[in-house]
């Protein structure tokens, strides 16, 4: 993707995942300096009167904190997972998420 405006970034990756009425987006930016950092933006699709909207939350994550965040992000999952639902058979989810993919699930536009 190419730069359209002087303060828009390029997007060089981008990843999508979809959960539900929830669908994030992995982005990898570059600035001018040929800088690289990564936005989490989770989009929600929501009925308002006059039709559906998408409500965006954004988080820009830069390559000096990647390392504590993947950190985290994977020890908090696992104390949720081992800690406060052992019970829970989260390999359900995958199945679930591959058969929802698979069943022609609406593309979302993303601008």
């Amino acid at each position: 993707m190419e730069e359209n405006h002087e303060n828009e970034k390029v997007e060089i990756y981008s990843q999508r995942v979809r959960a539900g009425k929830r669908t994030y987006f992995f982005d990898v930016k570059a600035t001018r300096s040929n800088d690289y950092y990564l936005t989490i933006t989770e989009s929600k699709r929501r009925y308002k009167e006059d039709g559906f909207v998408y409500e965006k939350h954004k988080i820009f994550l830069y390559k000096e904190d990647f390392d504590k965040f993947l950190e985290a992000l994977k020890e908090t999952v696992s104390h949720v997972k081992t800690e406060l639902m052992p019970e829970v058979d989260f390999a359900q989810f995958e199945k679930q998420n591959e058969e929802t993919q698979e069943g022609g699930e609406d593309e979302l536009k993303w601008e």
